[in-house]
Order: C-alpha cells, then sequence, then structure tokens
C-alpha cells in the first residue's frame, strides 16, 4: 500500500537530519589541537604563524604558550603535555633533550641580536652604551637563565674589552641593575611605562608600535651576540604530523618571511 506523500516527506527530512548528525561528528572528530611552547619574544611572529596552519589544515586548534625559554623547558621536564617546543637559545633545548624529550633532532629557524632601550622621555639622559655605568641609572636585565639574560651579560664583558669602555665596565653597569625579569617581555614593558631607565631586549621586540615610546641604542656588532633560537618536536606530541607540520611552515620560505618581518634575522638556508 503507498505510503502518504506528507509521510514518505517526514521520512525524508528525517534521513538528512540524521545524516547531517553523522557528518557533523565526523567532522569533530577530525578536529585536533597542537601545543606549541615558544620563547617570549616570538610572541607576534608565533601567532601568525599559527593562524596560517590552522588555516592551511581546517579543524586544526593551535595553542601557543609564551614565557621565558628557561621557564618553558622547566615545565616540559616536570611533565607538561606539549607537541612543540622553540626556544630562545640552544643552551635551553639541550637541556630538553639531554632529558629525552625531543623526538626528532632541533633545528635552527631564526637568529637575533642585542639592542638597548630607554624610554622616549630618557630621563636618565642616555645618549651611549658608555652612559649605562654612570651611578644612579636603573637597570633591567633578564635572569641569567633567560636567555636574553645570559646574552646580555656576554655583551658586556664583550664591551668591557673595549679601551672605550674600560675594563670595569660591566661591573659598573651590574651595579645599576634594579630588577631581573623572567622574559624579555617584561623588560618592554617596563621600559616602555618609565619604569626604569634602560634595559636590554632583543632587536625583534622594538616593533613599530613600541618605537613611539622608547629609544634604541645599538650595539657594536663586534660585541654583540647572534642569538640562535632552534625548534624540535616532542617525544609528547599527540599529532606529530601537524607537529612537524608546524615546524616546517616556520623553516619555510613564507615561515621567514613572516619572522623577518617581525624583526628577526632568517637562518641562511630555509626549508622549501
Amino acid at each position: 500500500m503507498p505510503r502518504p506523500r506528507g509521510v514518505c516527506l517526514a521520512l525524508v527530512a528525517l534521513t538528512l537530519v540524521l545524516a547531517g548528525t553523522r557528518g557533523g561528528a565526523a567532522v569533530a572528530a577530525e578536529k585536533s589541537s597542537l601545543r606549541v611552547y615558544a620563547a617570549a619574544s616570538l610572541v607576534d611572529a608565533f601567532n601568525e604563524l599559527a593562524k596560517q596552519l590552522e588555516h592551511q589544515r581546517p579543524g586544526l586548534e593551535v595553542r601557543m604558550s609564551f614565557a621565558g625559554s628557561q621557564q618553558l623547558a622547566s615545565q616540559l621536564e616536570q611533565g607538561a603535555p606539549a607537541d612543540v617546543f622553540a626556544s630562545a637559545d640552544e643552551r635551553w633545548m639541550e637541556e630538553v633533550n639531554d632529558r629525552g624529550l625531543l623526538s626528532a633532532d632541533a633545528v635552527r629557524f631564526a637568529q637575533n641580536k642585542m639592542v638597548v632601550i630607554v624610554p622616549s622621555t630618557n630621563p636618565a639622559r642616555i645618549a651611549k652604551l658608555q652612559d649605562l655605568a654612570r651611578g644612579g641609572v636603573k637597570l633591567l636585565l633578564c635572569a641569567d637563565a633567560v636567555p636574553a639574560g645570559h646574552y646580555s651579560r656576554i655583551v658586556l664583558k664583550n664591551l668591557a674589552t673595549d679601551p672605550a669602555y674600560g675594563s670595569d665596565y660591566a661591573l659598573k653597569v651590574l651595579r645599576n641593575l634594579v630588577s631581573e625579569e623572567e622574559n624579555v617581555r617584561s623588560v618592554v614593558a617596563k621600559i616602555q611605562l618609565g619604569e626604569a631607565d634602560a634595559g636590554f631586549v632583543y632587536r625583534s621586540d622594538v616593533n613599530a608600535s613600541l618605537k613611539r615610546y622608547v629609544k634604541v641604542i645599538d650595539i657594536p656588532t663586534a660585541a654583540n651576540v647572534l642569538a640562535a633560537y632552534p625548534i624540535a618536536p616532542l617525544k609528547t606530541a599527540a599529532d606529530a604530523a601537524a607537529a612537524q607540520a608546524f615546524i616546517d611552515l616556520v623553516r619555510s620560505a613564507a615561515g621567514q618571511k613572516v619572522l623577518e618581518r617581525y624583526g628577526f634575522m632568517p637562518v641562511t638556508a630555509p626549508a622549501p
């Protein structure tokens, strides 16, 4: 006996609803997340690269965690789950590797240099690096365990070998240290707000918006440090393919252009 037209339409509608439900479940099942632990100096560049990867891989959510490299390494050693680690120096990457946490060798993806910044109002009237050794100057550095802090102290030692600064230059400058910060972004924020007279930060930290609030004093090339940034996948990666995709993007020609736009120096030979 043929079914009434209304019943047939109702069955068709029910079938479409059930199919849509099954399709939605399939889409939901395809969703995944990528957890990236990255040095604080990488905030702007990595947030942009994360959006690019999400666009390339629908259903993928990239979750970024930014902090000092030493803090991130400590969290990883304590069992924090992550897929990718990007450090601001090789020292902390080696520490994580020595703990057996990497699933592949680390590779360099960017380089950086140090600069000194002062507030735009420059109340201490700091015009040159020698002025950092004057009594009463309030100086900010990252702690020595932080890559930026370690690099800053190397710069001071290098400058102290130059007769133009004097052999006691590093000691005099460090006497003016009023605070040791846990990451370079904290130094940037405090100098921007005028809470100190000068601070050592990365060249990449001085973006276009910051230039309104600070002045930059360059460090002679001979005394400066070339900071190397390594990146590697972790054994705790839930999605090894997504982890490698992010690393490949960072090292690609497109990724290198993003990093360069944010003030980083590209590596010699980016991945294709």
